[in-house]
């Protein structure tokens, strides 16, 4: 009885206090991300304070706020979307791919670390963050922009491709033969390519069944279904997000509106969670001596990421500053970056303090970036044009 005194206690105070950061947040116009995770970071192990009975609540409310931010994501777009998305951008996924694993693996070859660990930590950079993009989009009230769905496309591929690279990296970390890895790789690729095909063929029908004028019902019904589908996903080597993805997309018409009214407030309490156990589970105090190889390395691929988005909407047909916009959108890094860091940890000790140096810089640069990539961009061009001549000198 003590115990959960003491649990609704640190749930309540935490919390509270997320809404009245996150109320700050509004007042000044920044996303209240950053302050989230400093409030994790105050209340982790090495912080001023830590708690003691609720870490194991956050730890299941993060899982919980990572499936909500993509439910919802799915929710806005059709299956059909989707695939159009995929096919034309496929070009685009593996330049993002070139861009940003290539830093993280040179950056491990440079500090003498093993094959597993090089492949690690180009996974790490490679990645961005759905969860942190989802919630700043929402923030920022850009879901309905024209450069959302090149975003958007780029993070299906990133989480579509977690289905082939984590039980890679897996198979590699275990030391696992040929055989054992293909074998679990097709489980996975097959796993996601039947997710999708239903989603495809039969979204009308699980709409049909899905929807209700019952507001309680749908409630529970969507919420039911996401997290047996993620569950599924997670078991067959598959992330529990895409997962997730896919259940949105599967959802249409009016089934798909009101549920996305309904699971709006649930997303945002969790999603919070999300960022505040991110911040308990990071340690103060194993940052400083892996912050600067950590900066060097959260620079090049944030420019990386900045240079990804912009090619990619550019050869969507946007115009400039929304290329600027999605640049910027695409630069947190977060969950899947932490997975994969935890995975590699049993291999090289030295690849968890510096991601989580990483993962932690750029998830607080992220939204900063996404606010700020245009107006800068713009500010610069501006200046540039006022230091330029406007005519050349006449000749006498």
């Amino acid at each position: 009885m003590h115990d959960m005194a003491v649990m609704l206690i640190e749930l309540g105070a935490v919390i509270l206090g997320l809404g009245i950061v996150g109320r700050f947040a509004g007042r000044i116009g920044m996303s209240p991300i950053p302050l989230y995770l400093a409030g994790g970071l105050a209340f982790g192990n090495g912080g001023l304070f830590q708690l003691s009975t609720s870490e194991e609540f956050f730890e299941v409310g993060a899982e919980i706020g990572v499936i909500l931010l993509l439910l919802m994501l799915g929710l806005e777009y059709s299956a059909t979307e989707l695939f159009s998305s995929l096919r034309t951008q496929y070009p685009v996924g593996v330049l993002d791919f070139l861009l940003n694993a290539t830093p993280g693996a040179i950056a491990a070859l440079l500090l003498g670390w093993g094959p597993a660990a090089v492949l690690a930590l180009a996974g790490v950079t490679w990645i961005s963050s759905s969860g942190v993009i989802a919630k700043v989009l929402t923030d920022l009230g850009r879901l309905g922009n024209r450069e959302t769905p090149v975003v958007l496309g780029i993070l299906v591929l990133e989480d579509l491709s977690m289905a082939v690279y984590l039980p890679l990296l897996t198979a590699v970390l275990a030391g696992a033969g040929l055989a054992g890895g293909s074998v679990t790789l097709l489980i996975a690729v097959g796993t996601v390519g039947l997710v999708l095909y239903v989603a495809l063929r039969h979204g009308r029908v699980i709409s049909r069944v899905v929807g209700t004028d019952n507001p309680e019902m749908l409630l529970l019904v969507v919420l039911g279904l996401t997290l047996l589908v993620a569950g599924v996903a997670q078991r067959f080597q598959v992330s529990a997000a895409v997962g997730a993805f896919l259940v949105g997309i599967a959802l249409s018409g009016e089934t798909a509106e009101n549920a996305r009214n309904l699971m709006a407030p649930l997303r945002d309490l969790f999603a919070a969670v999300f960022f505040v156990f991110f911040g308990l589970s990071t340690v103060p105090a194993e940052i400083p001596p892996v912050l600067l190889p950590a900066a060097l390395l959260a620079v090049v691929t944030a420019l990386t990421k900045v240079a990804t988005g912009w090619y990619a909407a550019r050869r969507a047909g946007i115009g400039t500053k929304g290329r600027w916009r999605a640049g910027g959108d695409l630069v947190a890094r977060g969950e899947f970056s932490i997975v994969i860091a935890g995975l590699a940890a049993g291999t090289d000790t030295r690849i968890g303090p510096l991601a989580t140096a990483y993962v932690l810089l750029l998830v607080v640069l992220g939204p900063l970036a996404a606010r700020w990539a245009e107006p800068a961009a713009g500010a610069v061009r501006r200046r540039l044009g006022r230091r330029s001549p406007h005519s050349a000198p006449s000749a006498s």
